[in-house]
């Protein structure tokens, strides 16, 4: 084992994770891919364990992050003002799947937060990407409409990369096609959504939800880090 290297402990995360890169194909992400990327990157074991706690879930997770923040910064520089709703969720989409760099990460790590005791943090990054997807595209809704559009984009954000895990069509376009069959399927139900709120009899029928449902609001959160590559630790 060689001494840490001059990494400050902001910078061993990410340093770690390239170096597990290497190691994910072939023992996905595990204590014994953690064990390598510390040996490969010469970063002393006692730091890394107190750096990055949870080994590889924390470099996984990391590698989800660092992802979504490149996909912020790819639509942060092609604004996507004037294009519609669905357009703008289906480039978002296919920008996050696109800005992915190793399949079988992706598809290591799908496995990994399967796991019973893994499936809460695999929901929790799910959801942030939804988020930030429909913040991208403009969503100022502050009410129960938050939560409804970010668990339908979860579902057919997932369905999405299950799908292009498995594409080998040329250049992938078997997956925007399945992907733009999702979007067509959420914009039936916003469509039905909306005649029912314009029908006088169903509108009385659902008063009461409505107004209960009228009541929740979004979350407050705090300010989001854009910087690929580094992270702070899991919250």
């Amino acid at each position: 084992m060689t001494e840490t290297t001059g990494d400050t402990p902001q910078d061993i995360p990410a340093t770690l994770l390239e170096a597990a890169l290497v190691h994910v194909p072939f023992d996905g992400w595990s204590e014994a891919t953690f064990r390598a990327a510390i040996r490969d990157a010469g970063i002393d074991p006692v730091v890394a364990q107190a750096v990055v706690p949870r080994g590889a879930l924390d470099l996984a997770m990391l590698y989800h992050e660092r992802a979504d923040a490149e996909m912020r910064r790819r639509l942060n520089a092609e604004p996507m003002m004037g294009l519609k709703i669905r357009e703008k969720i289906t480039r978002a989409v296919r920008t996050r799947i696109e800005v992915i760099d190793d399949k079988e990460a992706v598809r290591r790590a799908t496995t990994l937060f399967a796991l019973p005791h893994h499936a809460g943090e695999g929901a929790r990054m799910l959801w942030s990407t939804a988020d930030q997807i429909w913040e991208a595209a403009g969503d100022t809704s502050r009410d129960v409409n938050w939560y409804t559009k970010r668990a339908t984009l979860s579902g057919v954000y997932s369905a999405t990369v299950l799908y292009w895990l498995g594409d080998d069509s040329h250049a992938n376009q078997a997956t925007w096609e399945f992907l733009d069959r999702r979007i067509e399927d959420v914009m039936r139900i916003e469509k039905a959504k909306a005649q029912m709120r314009d029908n006088p009899v169903l509108k009385r029928v659902f008063a009461g939800p409505s107004w209960v449902l009228g009541r929740i609001k979004a979350p407050n959160r705090a300010p989001r880090s854009d910087v690929p590559g580094r992270w702070s630790g899991p919250t």
